[in-house]
C-alpha cells in the first residue's frame, strides 16, 4: 500500500501563503491553501480602491486561478477557527482539515488601541470590504456638502481627517488631497472641492518616522503642495461622529470632521491568540506570534508563522516590518525548509531577510525611497515606485489594465471607480436657495 503524501496545510492566501504554495509546486506532497476569501488581495493599492482610481477586480487575483497548473495544490474556501496541535488538524468553522505540516500566514487585522469603538467612525484599511467603505465616506461628503446650507456644517464635510503617518497614512492622505484640488475641481456648483481642509494626524514627532528624517521632509513639502496639512506629536483621544480630539504639548483642540480614515496600527490575527494558547508560545505587544529563527514555534517544527503575524527579530533586533517582501521571502523560506525536511536533508535553522527598501508614494510624480544607502524622493522614485508594483501584481491582465488606468489618471485627473448608489441611512440635507457656498459669486 502506498505512502500517504505528506500534507502541508496553508492557512492565508496572502503574500506569504501564496508564496509558500507555489514554491512547493514541484514537490511530491499535497498542499490545501485555505482562505475565508477566495481571491489573494495584492494590499499595497488598496488605498487607491479606496480612492476611487482602481477597482476591486484589478488588485485581486482568484486563488484557483492563480493555483490551476500546479497539480499538487488544493484550494479551499474556509475559515479556520481553531488549531489541535495534538492531533494535528486545523479546525474550521464548517469541519476540520489533517495537516503534517501547517503554515499559518493569517495576517493582521486594524488596530484601534483599546478603542475599538471608534472603527464605526474611524474605518481602517486591511480588506477589500473596507475600500468600498472609505470610498463611500470621501465622495458622500462632498455630495452632502453640496447640498447643506448651513457654513458650519458644510465646513465639517469638507474636513478630512487622516490618523497616522506611516506609508499608508501619507498614500491615503496625498490621494483625498488630489480628489479635492484636481479630480472634482469645477464638478460641483454649491461648493468648491479645493478648499477642503485635509489633515493627517501622528503622535510621532515627524512623518513617516521609520524613514530617515530627510524623507520625512520631502514628503512633508509635497502634501503641502497637495494642501494637506500635517499634525504631529498630536496624540488622538476621542473619535466620534464629528471628528476627533487631539492631545497637543499645548493642550487640546477639537477637529470638526464627518470623514475620519484609521492607519495608525494594526494587531494580529485572532489565530495567533489562539496559537498561542495551544502551543505556549508568547504574543508581542501588537498580537504577533514569536517564532524561532526558523519560522517554527518553539517546541512545534512541524508549524510555520510567516509574514505578518509572525514576530521574527531582523538584524537590529527588532521584529520585522509587515511588508509584502518580507511576506513573500518568508514563504520562500517556509517552502524551502519543508523540501529539505523531506529529502532528509539539513533545513535551514535562521530565515534572513534581504532588505529591499521601502517606498511611499504621495501623489502625481511624488514618492519618496528608502533603499540601502540610497534616500531620495521626486518623480523618479514615483516611476520606480510604479515601475515595482506593476510586477508584483500577480496576473499579467491586472498589470496591464492598472498600467492603463494610471496612464489616464495621469493626464486626465479623473477616477473611474467613484460610483455612488443613495441608501436609505444617508440623509441629505435640504438645500434652499441664497444658502449655497456660491450664491452672489
Amino acid at each position: 500500500m502506498p505512502q500517504p503524501l505528506h500534507h502541508v496545510v496553508i492557512i492565508g492566501g496572502g503574500f506569504g501563503g501564496l508564496a509558500a504554495a507555489r514554491a512547493l509546486r514541484d514537490a511530491p506532497i499535497r498542499v490545501t491553501l485555505v482562505d475565508k476569501r477566495n481571491f489573494h488581495l495584492f494590499q499595497p493599492l488598496l488605498y487607491q480602491v479606496a480612492t476611487g482610481l482602481l477597482c476591486p477586480s484589478e488588485v485581486t487575483s482568484p486563488l484557483r486561478h492563480v493555483l490551476k497548473n500546479q497539480e499538487n495544490a488544493t484550494v479551499l474556501l474556509g475559515e479556520a477557527t481553531d488549531i489541535d496541535v495534538e492531533e494535528k488538524k486545523v479546525i474550521l468553522a464548517d469541519g476540520e482539515l489533517g495537516y503534517d505540516t501547517l503554515v499559518i500566514a493569517a495576517g493582521m487585522v486594524n488596530h484601534y488601541h483599546g478603542h475599538e469603538e471608534w472603527e464605526q467612525w474611524a474605518p481602517g484599511l486591511k480588506t477589500i470590504e473596507d475600500t468600498g467603505r472609505i470610498r463611500q465616506r470621501i465622495f458622500s461628503a462632498f455630495e452632502i456638502a453640496e447640498r447643506e446650507p448651513d457654513p458650519a456644517l458644510r465646513r465639517e464635510w469638507l474636513t478630512f481627517v487622516v490618523i497616522g503617518s506611516g506609508a499608508t497614512g501619507i498614500e491615503l492622505s496625498g490621494m483625498i488631497g488630489e480628489i479635492a484640488k484636481n479630480t472634482l475641481r469645477g464638478e460641483f456648483r454649491s461648493i468648491f472641492p479645493e478648499e477642503s481642509r485635509v489633515l493627517l494626524v501622528d503622535a510621532a514627532e515627524r512623518i513617516l518616522p521609520s524613514y530617515p528624517s530627510g524623507l520625512s521632509m520631502l514628503a512633508e513639502k509635497s502634501l503641502t503642495a497637495l494642501g494637506v496639512e500635517t499634525a504631529t506629536s498630536a496624540r488622538v483621544v476621542e473619535v466620534n461622529e464629528r471628528g476627533v480630539v487631539l492631545e497637543k504639548p499645548e493642550g487640546r483642540s477639537v477637529i470638526r470632521a464627518r470623514t475620519v480614515v484609521w492607519a495608525s496600527g494594526v494587531a494580529g490575527s485572532p489565530l495567533g491568540g489562539i496559537i498561542a494558547g495551544k502551543t505556549g508560545t508568547v504574543l508581542d505587544r501588537a498580537g504577533r506570534v514569536a517564532v524561532a529563527p526558523d519560522l517554527t514555534i518553539p517546541g512545534h517544527p512541524e508549524i510555520f508563522v510567516i509574514g505578518d503575524l509572525a514576530s521574527c527579530p531582523g538584524k537590529d533586533g527588532s521584529p520585522l516590518p509587515g511588508l509584502a517582501p518580507v511576506a513573500t521571502q518568508q514563504g520562500r523560506f517556509a517552502a524551502k525548509s519543508i523540501r529539505s525536511r523531506l529529502e532528509g536533508r539539513p533545513a535551514p535553522s535562521r530565515f534572513h531577510y534581504f532588505d529591499k527598501g521601502t517606498m511611499a508614494v504621495i501623489g502625481r510624480g511624488a514618492a519618496v525611497a528608502d533603499i540601502g544607502r540610497w534616500h531620495f524622493g521626486g518623480r523618479f522614485a514615483w516611476f520606480l515606485w510604479l515601475f515595482i508594483h506593476l510586477l508584483l501584481l500577480i496576473q499579467f491582465q491586472n498589470r496591464l489594465i492598472v498600467l492603463i488606468r494610471w496612464a489616464f489618471q495621469y493626464f486626465s485627473y479623473n477616477r473611474g471607480a467613484r460610483n455612488l448608489m443613495l441608501r436609505g441611512t444617508l440623509k441629505l440635507p435640504i438645500t434652499r436657495p441664497g444658502e449655497n457656498a456660491r450664491d452672489g459669486q
